[in-house]
């Protein structure tokens, strides 16, 4: 099959297309032929190595981390799903390779696809939609009526935060482009900041929760919005002690990235808040709660813009570099 892979670490110009082998399921897996893909910051972060002292990749690597296809084949004590279904999903980490015509994956990692949705639009979803789930529901267990600000409410991991925050019944900021701000508004924003000519910190106070997806400045400056015992939780911040103990790291590997997020926790306990970071996980039940989520109307997807297969790169350097619309970029094999 043809797929796009790096044999070493690197920036883009390691990224190329190559025949490999197809994969064989295993006895609990599903054969999948993938029509579409999405492009994840995630993407660029394997690519450059950047997670390669706690995620050991074995190169060459098939890049890509979510998908939306149909079963053509099914492991022995698979008892889920059957060839011809219609599927998504986000493969477990150690199992990635969406950037390609077919992959094998748990049946526990995969969903029904939602009914109403296109395979691009749904191989938008599943990274983006269990980052949002897990932060929102799953840690910071967010209630109605909490005040919950969501950075990059334009961004991929944005646009479905919103809607599901806006879902559970908190009052929801965000900061985005003065060009996104309906698009923000439209998906639940009660408050959009444009943080190009506003201040975020000067204008919010007394928020339950940060959402953050941008790290670098804004991750610190979003603890002055929080109110005392509220919670800051980052997908692109520094990694924590939990993030180390779910990967079972070994103990010097631990000690090392609990020291990367010392600085941001010290300075979040003489606030009086929390600081988290959040590496989201494979899990085929919390995305079938984001399927019926699509399919009764509470989250729709954002596409920005669709590649087809044979130009993944360009989509991956486009993604990276070159965007200035909304949502995911996808691409296409069918």
């Amino acid at each position: 099959m043809k797929a796009y892979l790096i044999e070493k670490y690197g920036d883009a110009s390691e990224v190329r297309a190559a025949e490999v082998p197809d994969p064989e399921p295993g006895a609990e897996e599903v054969l999948v032929r993938i029509h579409a893909a999405s492009v994840n910051p995630l993407d660029f972060r394997i690519r450059d190595g950047a997670f390669k002292a706690f995620l050991p990749y074995r190169l060459p690597l098939v890049l890509g981390n979510d998908l939306a296809g149909e079963v053509v084949r099914t492991g022995p004590a698979v008892t889920r799903f059957a060839v011809g279904d219609h599927v998504y999903a986000r493969p477990d980490k150690d199992r990635i390779g969406a950037f390609a015509e077919l992959i094998a994956v748990h049946q526990d990692d995969l969903a029904p696809k939602p009914a109403a949705l296109t395979m691009a639009e749904a191989a938008s979803l599943p990274l983006v939609g269990l980052t949002a789930w897990q932060a929102l529901v799953e840690k910071a267990q967010v209630r109605p009526g909490q005040k919950v600000l969501i950075h990059g409410g334009s961004g991929g991991v944005g646009t479905v935060a919103l809607q599901l925050a806006r879902h559970l019944g908190a009052h929801v900021a965000t900061t985005a482009s003065a060009a996104n701000v309906p698009l923000v508004k439209d998906l639940g924003a009660d408050v959009a900041i444009d943080y190009r000519t506003q201040d975020f910190g000067e204008v919010l106070h007394g928020y339950d929760l940060v959402l953050d997806t941008l790290g670098g400045e804004s991750l610190e400056k979003s603890m002055s919005v929080l109110e005392p015992g509220g919670k800051l939780i980052s997908i692109a911040g520094p990694p924590d002690a939990d993030f180390a103990r779910e990967l079972g790291l070994n103990p010097v590997l631990r000690q090392g990235v609990e020291a990367l997020s010392s600085g941001i926790r010290r300075h979040a306990e003489r606030r009086g808040v929390t600081y988290a970071f959040l590496f989201m996980k494979a899990d085929g039940a919390q995305l079938g709660e984001i399927t019926r989520l699509v399919d009764d109307g509470v989250i729709r997807p954002v596409v920005d813009r669709a590649f087809p297969f044979e130009r993944t790169r360009e989509a991956m350097e486009y993604a990276e570099h070159g965007r200035t619309g909304a949502g995911k970029v996808v691409v296409t094999m069918v």
